[in-house]
């Protein structure tokens, strides 16, 4: 059963909520190890001593590093792991190195197959279908697109409804996105909260939305499933 754990932000200036999400799969568990996979970032040892630090006496954190690491290696690690726990930064980056590193079908399989994941921003976006909601600039020049495609919805992090016509950009935008791809928008605001368990999608914390083809946007309640 698919389980995916999926944030705008990890936490309130820190990375508590990451930090709660993977908790139930590592309490009880003989040495249990997560694996970190900061590639949507170019300061990857940045944020490696960062989440070795906040998940200390909790998880051992095992790098899977794109750059360095060959394939078998990388597949040992996700064998091993309780957890696979994707950060942010740029998705187009993120979903780029999956693909030339040989991961994303061993990855996409394993994620499908149920191991579970918790993903910020980046790392919640390339759960879905493909990254094609993603804000970020396609720096790389990336011409994969495809992703995990362990969830119906694609997603859209840092949505902010409120802000001056910011929401109205981006609702248009996402209205070209339907001109060309059929299923839905989750747009999270920072904040949100979203859990996948097997096809049942829920929002458990924070303010998001839902976009679907030749609808309007709706807002979604907190505990109620969310229909594609």
């Amino acid at each position: 059963m698919i389980n995916l754990h999926l944030l705008s932000t990890p936490g309130d200036r820190d990375i508590r909520w990451v930090l709660d999400a993977c908790r139930p799969y590592l309490d009880d568990k003989d040495e249990p190890s997560v694996a970190f996979m900061p590639q949507a970032s170019l300061n990857v040892n940045q944020w490696l001593d960062y989440t070795v630090r906040e998940f200390k006496g909790l998880a051992q954190i095992e790098l899977i590093d794109t750059e360095r690491m060959d394939l078998p290696k990388m597949e040992a690690i996700i064998r091993r792991a309780r957890v696979v726990y994707i950060s942010g930064g740029n998705t187009f980056l993120l979903n780029h190195r999956l693909h030339i590193s040989g991961l994303m079908p061993f990855l996409r399989k394993k994620v499908q197959a149920g191991l579970p994941v918790v993903g910020f921003s980046a790392g919640a976006i390339v759960c879905g279908p493909n990254i094609l909601t993603s804000k970020d600039m396609n720096s790389v020049q990336t011409d994969r697109f495809d992703a995990l495609n362990a969830t119906p919805f694609n997603f859209l992090a840092h949505y902010d409804a409120d802000a001056y016509g910011q929401s109205a950009v981006h609702d248009d935008w996402l209205s070209d996105y339907h001109t060309f791809h059929d299923n839905p928008v989750i747009m999270l605001s920072d904040g949100a909260y979203v859990k996948v368990e097997g096809k049942k999608t829920t929002l458990v914390r924070g303010d998001a939305w839902v976009l679907k083809k030749d609808s309007e946007k709706e807002k979604l309640i907190v505990g109620e499933t969310i229909v594609p």
